[in-house]
């Protein structure tokens, strides 16, 4: 993404879309030290929360308000059977009066049958004579997805104890694992970060870690901390890497900047983008909810010199009383000091109770001064604008350069790192597979603006009109500037000639 290009106009301000009911299921089993939950790892292509663990669960179906719950009525009802819906679906688990008769073929059947969207659940439940009771379905919290986010649910959770003679697995497809685990063992996962957690998880781990009786932990699922209107104002995906999205005017269909606040006693505050005292009083909010827990901040860390990662820089640091850190490249396109410039290579020290090394990497090409993070530790990066997983990256001249950009996607996937942390969009798991895909879907593009390119010549205009034909038009001046960046580079390898704002491809007869 990028800062808007000139003449692109104002952007409206940011409406969120509506949140979608569902339900999931916390699964658990007593052992020896305890409980144990079933959690399942969603497949990394899903839309939301691809790659992340979770807890078996989706979005009500239509016909799951045919279904009657004995104790419940109407949405409360639908919930519940869409709650137990899901957990068949997901974990081959059934939490229904009569359940016990049915033999494990039946099951089976029906299970594939559900997912294959070949059987209706609500006739299903009548074909074997089972009933729903809301008591085996205990309300165990409700939390909607931030406004941030395109894709958005309103969820209510349930609390259910294994069935005896019920054994729990998943059928690959939209989930890749699925597994019993200790709570302990899964915020270890999560510490280390290994496992990626949206908040109603990893509350939900914390509760269950403690686990003493089910109406205790109940009690402490339905009121998490930092939640007001069960939204959370506490993201932290892996430990010690938190994110607030701030609306900023960036490129579409983007309308936040991510800033990241990392380490769990000394704190970097990461690209602090918004103008907006409404959007960064929301980081400031934060922060001070992590110093009077005894955290401490360090300093301001920018990417790069964007509007749309430096507009609440100054106010933030002067709020906060610390000093801004970026690289010389970024310090020389602001007006504000920077107390410190950051190179290629150095590393970020952050003390707490565990301890950060974030190394930092100098990655032109988007923009000269840009820069990278990456934990020592989980390999985890915090990468800016290198890609988005909502939108695309723009590589604008002269400060966007495509050689050097593909070279640094290049290095940072070969470093190798785990997540990517973009500034715009969600979390990546795969970092080196989208890696890889941008530099797939650059050489692809840039086979087309070759091709475009006659031996007769064409202006920069003629090459995006047909190298971008699956581009909006609207989109095509955005388009044109990293054309541009490609021309450039294809010019530097000799296939391409320039002069007087025309491009010929050279060797073609």
């Amino acid at each position: 993404m990028s800062e808007p290009l000139p003449g692109m106009g104002l952007f409206a301000p940011h409406t969120p879309v509506e949140p979608r009911p569902s339900s999931v299921v916390i699964l658990y089993r007593r052992a020896h030290s305890g409980v144990e939950v079933f959690w399942v790892k969603r497949e990394r292509a899903l839309t939301f929360a691809g790659g992340f663990q979770a807890f078996p669960g989706g979005k009500l179906d239509k016909d799951d308000h045919e279904v009657p719950v004995q104790g419940a009525q109407g949405e409360e009802a639908a919930l519940r059977s869409a709650a137990a819906r899901e957990l068949f679906e997901e974990a081959g688990v059934l939490v229904a009066e009569g359940a016990s008769a049915l033999s494990p073929e039946t099951l089976e059947e029906g299970r594939a049958a559900l997912l294959a969207g070949t059987a209706k659940w609500s006739e299903w439940l009548v074909r074997h004579a089972l009933s729903l009771r809301a008591e085996d379905l205990k309300p165990a919290g409700r939390w909607v997805t931030p406004p941030a986010i395109p894709v958005r649910f309103d969820t209510r959770f349930y609390l259910v104890e294994l069935p005896e003679g019920a054994a729990a697995s998943i059928i690959p497809g939209e989930l890749t694992e699925g597994a019993w685990i200790r709570p302990e063992d899964a915020l270890s996962r999560w510490s280390d970060g290994t496992a990626l957690l949206h908040p109603p998880a990893q509350h939900a781990l914390q509760v269950l870690s403690e686990f003493t009786d089910e109406a205790d932990a109940r009690a402490k699922l339905c009121t998490p901390p930092y939640c007001p209107g069960f939204v959370a104002q506490r993201i932290e995906f892996q430990r010690g890497v938190r994110v607030v999205a701030l609306e900023t005017p960036t490129l579409p269909p983007a309308t936040h900047t991510n800033a990241y606040v990392l380490g769990t006693g000394d704190l970097l505050i990461v690209d602090p983008g918004s103008a907006d005292v409404k959007q960064y009083a929301k980081l400031l909010s934060l922060v001070a909810g992590l110093k009077a827990e005894g955290a401490r901040p360090v300093a301001v860390v920018l990417t790069h010199h964007h509007g749309d990662h430096v507009g609440g820089a100054f106010a933030v640091k002067e709020r906060l009383g610390i000093p801004l850190w970026c690289h010389a490249r970024t310090a020389d396109r602001l007006d504000f000091t920077v107390e410190r410039l950051l190179e290629d290579g150095e590393v970020l020290n952050l003390d707490g109770p565990m301890v950060q090394r974030w190394h930092v990497l100098h990655t032109p090409g988007h923009a000269r001064g840009h820069l990278c993070l990456v934990d020592s530790r989980s390999k985890a990066a915090i990468v800016g604008d290198m890609v988005a997983s909502v939108g695309s990256i723009v590589i604008d001249p002269p400060e966007g350069n495509m050689v050097e950009y593909l070279s640094q996607l290049k290095r940072l996937r070969d470093w190798p790192v785990t997540t990517l942390y973009p500034a715009h969009g969600s979390p990546v798991p795969d970092g080196p597979g989208k890696l890889n895909e941008y530099l797939r879907h650059r050489a692809q593009r840039e086979a087309l603006i070759l091709e475009a390119v006659p031996a007769s010549g064409a202006t920069l205009a003629e090459v995006v009109a047909t190298a971008y034909a699956d581009t909006p038009p609207l989109l095509h001046p955005v388009a044109e500037r990293s054309a541009l960046a490609s021309l450039e580079k294809l010019v530097a390898e000799g296939r391409v000639r320039e002069e007087s704002f025309t491009w010929f491809r050279v060797g073609v007869g």
